[in-house]
């Protein structure tokens, strides 16, 4: 997707969202959308049917609200924001996006379409929701095929992350940025495809799919068996008759014969015991023996894996999109561990190839194993995580791992290095902007590495990466181009250092920011406990990192950490405001930048040095009282973390006081081998990857 917040003729970002047709997958959109803040209607051409809507959408948040997703207050705020409409015609002539989820029928998907065209204003954009029709040929039935995508959510659109959207020949620019902002602002990972039969995911998922029958019709092995084999092959949770019963063997069908169709590809046409199967309305026995010889494991999983690896490729080759995004298509839309190419690389590009070119010749006429493929010899293949746009001197730099929220990682710090290195080079620079891909900015380090190095005992490891990542930092820090980091969602950790080394921090009603560290055994060592002290002054920082308070946009804004608070709408004009003013003249004022703020008041008091000893052996400081909400919370917060690990952030925050920036920062990498060296390291990370809470020994 594009690396840019908006293109370059982005105006007015997408807010009023209609969704035609309320089923399970309208339904969704629709329920997603308001839970993001947009304004919503829900059409359909009959009451009984938009009622069914609101219905499935109510139980969904019914649900929430019992697993604590949701509050019943939040539940009514987005449920109000969704109004029903009866009759397409009846859209609002104002909306800025129409999604139409109706039966997967060019008729019935053009003759919406027509009613939209009369109902609604020239400025609104049409999209529709298709796993396997021709964009461009339903792009041609609309009036305005330049105001026209295709959409692609995966079910249940409400939990499942991944969307592909798929631009017509005739979309314009402007159209594909609006329609990719609003998939991001859904929390969305988003990969921008061409209009090939499949799209990305469902042209190697499908024929997986039939495949799998192919292998039980030809008595290789029984349906519990290829399901066994194939979770074990491709480290997923349901194999491919179980996923047909789960979403319906008619879908997988119908799914298969186009492709077959459409890519002239005989091989994918639906196998007979599928085609019997549907007729007789029935589901597959997946209830049998599942324990396999070794003989079939071969035979299931290199036929299996033969036909993805393929099909990747081809999708590759024909530019339908890149390597990375048919990876994340597979981890994200699919929940499989590793993406195709992440898969040959483990088994060995060379060994792939040979499992894709034995499938090929079973498959014969219309498949063929791409050049490039079979060329690779057995040489890895090599991804790209970070993407760099330059346009009227702005250098966007994009982390676009949004399958992991952009967590760092060796790869993407030495990527990006690699990229503000560049951008810093460029004479034609003049401002640099960090952003992330998808929801969040960057969700922090990549744990599971930090808990792999301490494991092996190899936590020089961790310190050279921490060292890499500080080098990245100073880069940013030491740069004689403007910096701005484009915190408009989420940013924890590492994250947020990455964006606190920037000269500005532009934030939305969307960002949130935590320094998580002391909760998981360790502290800040990415200048997490230099800058923000330095920013917002040392309590403030107390506050922030010693606690790991949660901060919304406004209260990062007034401690200072958010330096521009704006409207979704006005990031742009922001951005083109600081190119042109330029490096902050104060970029580290060491206080709140709004003092009398809740928050910047209560650390001020509650954070102030004399209280530290007491706050330190979780005690409760002269003159507060654990009565009082915002008081116990803090200490629980505090009792939560790992007393090596907050002993030690507190020194390095105190240290600010009387070093400088330069030197803390050394104090910081210093201590790496220290806290990365107790248990209690082990044991909050590996806790936050188990999803449990750590239970420490101070050790």
């Amino acid at each position: 997707m594009s690396g840019a917040w908006f293109g370059p003729s982005m105006t007015s970002p997408i807010q009023r969202v209609a969704v035609v047709g309320a089923g399970n997958m309208g339904s969704g959109i629709a329920q997603k959308s308001a839970q993001e803040e947009f304004d919503v209607q829900m059409v359909d051409r009959e009451l009984q049917w938009v009622e069914r809507g609101q219905s499935i959408i109510a139980s969904f948040l019914e649900e929430a609200v019992e697993r604590r997703i949701f509050s019943p207050q939040q539940v009514n705020d987005i449920q109000g924001r969704i109004t029903g409409v009866v009759g397409v015609e009846n859209t609002a002539e104002n909306t800025d996006l129409v999604i139409e989820a109706v039966f997967e029928d060019f008729e019935v998907k053009t003759a919406v379409f027509t009613a939209l065209d009369q109902a609604c204003g020239d400025q609104t954009i049409l999209a529709s929701n298709t796993s396997s029709l021709s964009v461009n040929a339903l792009a041609e039935a609309t009036g305005r095929p330049d105001r026209f995508v295709g959409l692609h959510f995966f079910y249940h659109p409400a939990k499942n992350r991944l969307v592909e959207v798929i631009p017509a020949h005739a979309s314009s620019q402007t159209t594909i940025d609006k329609v990719v902002q609003y998939c991001k602002m859904l929390g969305k990972v988003v990969i921008v495809c061409a209009d090939r039969p499949g799209f990305v995911v469902n042209r190697f998922f499908v024929p997986w799919l039939n495949e799998a029958c192919l292998l039980l019709e030809e008595g290789v092995a029984n349906a519990a068996q290829i399901d066994a084999i194939a979770c074990k092959a491709f480290r997923i949770g349901l194999g491919p008759f179980g996923l047909m019963n789960l979403t319906g063997p008619p879908i997988a069908l119908h799914s298969t014969d186009y492709l077959a169709e459409q890519l002239s590809t005989p091989r994918y046409m639906g196998a007979q015991n599928l085609r019997d199967l549907v007729a007789a309305n029935d589901q597959w026995d997946v209830s049998g023996d599942a324990a396999y010889s070794d003989d079939q494991y071969t035979a299931v999983s290199e036929r299996l894996l033969g036909v993805v690896f393929g099909v990747a490729a081809q999708i590759v080759e024909e530019n339908v999109c890149s390597m990375e995004d048919v990876d994340r298509g597979a981890k994200v839309g699919l929940r499989w561990a590793r993406g195709p190419f992440e898969m040959m690389n483990r088994l060995g590009v060379d060994e792939a190839c040979r499992m894709a070119t034995a499938y090929g010749e079973l498959a014969g006429q219309g498949w063929d194993v791409p050049s490039f493929f079979s060329k690779q010899g057995n040489r890895p293949w090599s991804f790209s995580y970070v993407d760099t746009t330059v346009e009227g001197g702005v250098a966007t730099v994009t982390i676009n791992r949004p399958e992991a929220m952009n967590a760092l990682n060796v790869t993407v710090v030495q990527q990006l290095t690699q990229a503000v290195e560049a951008a810093n080079a460029d004479e034609s620079v003049h401002t640099i902007v960090l952003d992330g891909a998808g929801k969040a900015f960057v969700a922090g380090a990549d744990v599971k590495f930090f808990v792999d190095k301490i494991r092996a005992d190899a936590i020089p490891d961790i310190y050279e990466f921490t060292a890499e990542g500080h080098e990245l930092l100073n880069m940013l820090e030491t740069s004689s181009k403007t910096t701005v980091a484009l915190t408009t969602g989420l940013a924890l950790g590492g994250g947020l250092e990455l964006a606190l080394a920037c000269d500005y921090r532009i934030g939305t009603r969307r960002t949130q920011f935590r320094f998580p560290e002391t909760s998981i055994g360790i502290y800040p060592g990415l200048g997490g406990s230099q800058r923000p002290a330095r920013i917002c002054g040392i309590p403030a920082a107390r506050w922030a990192v010693l606690a790991g308070n949660f901060m919304d946009a406004q209260t990062a804004t007034d401690l200072g950490l958010v330096t521009h608070l704006v409207d979704v709408a006005g990031v742009d004009a922001c951005i083109a405001t600081l190119a042109k003013e330029g490096k902050p003249a104060q970029k580290y004022p060491g206080a709140p930048a709004n003092p009398a703020s809740p928050v910047a008041k209560f650390a001020a008091s509650f954070f102030d040095d004399a209280n530290m000893s007491v706050l330190m052996e979780g005690g409760c400081p002269e003159g507060f009282s654990t009565e009082e909400k915002g008081v116990a919370r803090q200490i629980k917060s505090l009792s939560f973390t790992a007393p090596i690990g907050l002993k030690m952030a507190s020194d390095l925050i105190n240290a600010t006081a009387s070093t400088s920036l330069q030197d803390g920062l050394q104090m910081e990498l210093d201590g790496l081998h220290t806290i990365f060296a107790t248990k209690d390291a082990l044991e909050g990370l590996s806790a936050l990857i188990e999803n449990r809470r750590p239970t420490y020994g101070n050790h």
